[in-house]
């Protein structure tokens, strides 16, 4: 059986670079936090719009998709799942919304974990959730030949009640030394949350959901404004690489925890800034929609296709981009680059 003891583990995860990213963190925690006290109300669209790109991102990182419009109505509550893959999609939105509004309510223990992955699965016709794996499961992997491997091969199932037990534990006795960055102590719970592979089916979506819980009970939220999941989606490749190479040598006790606790700091961090730029144009400024949408552009060094005006400003509508663009090329303030799902746009410096 493995030992998760996190004492002494941790130290070695002080490189410069994982340091540097702690600094940034907790300085745009002390920074943020205050203004989140002071705003919520003005970001609670933010929320909405973070929800729904965390229950899609994690959800496709898994290969579970529905159309966008069943996806916003799933999201918000408004429709019955029809598909299982909605049917999913509905689960993760209901434990989301747990974790959203009882994080402080929701210790990180065995059988909250089982619960939590039970409800993960409510929608589903057969008994899945809340159970861990009958029968041993691998992490396997398929060549651009169609070849398939095993990656990884994870706990038995035989011992995993008891390794998810001792994971828990050891969590709990390294809080409560007091001295360890909790930062440190997350990803290291999520790498050996996902090497243990508790569950038959949920595993990478209750590691993220995980992920989630555990920065909020320890006062970092700002994955309730900027989706998490969406930006480890879009860096999916870098996250598997990670993966793989922090659980090398994981069942002889010699992986190396850096790469993963790396990567997930710099997804928190990024998080972090998103949160920044949308706070400036959406609260800050006190700029119309259209007006937003200029200065965007404005600021911009260089090319902006639509797409990346709205992934910026997510709470302006397309239709509102698209018209707000329309009055910017008919004033000439920018300029439109190529054509079609290529066209970008740029401004206008010889105007100013």
């Amino acid at each position: 059986m493995r030992n998760f003891d996190y004492s002494k583990k941790w130290k070695k995860l002080l490189t410069p670079e994982i340091v540097a990213l702690l600094t940034q963190i907790h300085e745009y925690k002390g920074e943020q936090s205050l203004f989140i006290e002071a705003k919520a109300d003005t970001l609670t669209r933010l929320v909405e719009i973070a929800k729904i790109q965390s229950t899609e991102a994690s959800n496709k990182i898994e290969g579970i998709c529905t159309s966008d419009a069943r996806l916003r109505a799933l999201v918000k509550d408004k429709t019955t799942p029809r598909t299982r893959n909605e049917r999913e999609i509905a689960g993760y939105r209901d434990v989301l919304n747990t974790i959203h509004e009882s994080h402080d309510y929701i210790s990180i223990r065995p059988n909250m974990i089982l619960q939590l992955h039970r409800d993960l699965y409510k929608f589903e016709g057969y008994d899945i959730g809340g159970k861990y794996k009958a029968a041993d499961n691998i992490i396997g992997e398929e060549d651009e030949q169609g070849n398939k491997f095993v990656r990884f091969r994870p706990v038995p199932a035989w011992e995993t009640p008891e390794a998810m037990e001792n994971l828990c534990n050891e969590f709990d006795k390294a809080l409560g030394i007091g001295t360890i960055d909790q930062l440190l102590l997350i990803p290291m719970f999520i790498l050996d949350f996902l090497c243990i592979h508790p569950f038959h089916d949920g595993n990478g979506r209750m590691s993220r959901l995980l992920t989630l819980l555990m920065l909020y009970r320890a006062g970092y939220i700002v994955g309730k404004y900027i989706s998490i999941e969406h930006l480890i989606e879009k860096t999916k490749t870098s996250y598997y690489e990670c993966l793989q190479e922090s659980s090398l040598n994981w069942h002889e006790e010699g992986n190396n925890y850096a790469p993963f606790v790396q990567y997930m700091l710099g997804v928190l961090v990024a998080a972090y800034r998103d949160f920044s730029d949308r706070v400036e144009t959406l609260v800050t400024s006190g700029l119309s929609k259209p007006e937003r949408v200029a200065e965007l552009i404005k600021n911009t060094y260089g090319e902006i296709t639509k797409s990346q005006i709205m992934e910026k400003c997510p709470d302006i509508s397309r239709i509102t981009v698209e018209r707000a663009l329309s009055k910017l090329l008919s004033s000439k303030n920018i300029i439109k680059i190529g054509g079609g799902r290529y066209t970008k746009y740029v401004w206008n410096r010889d105007k100013e």
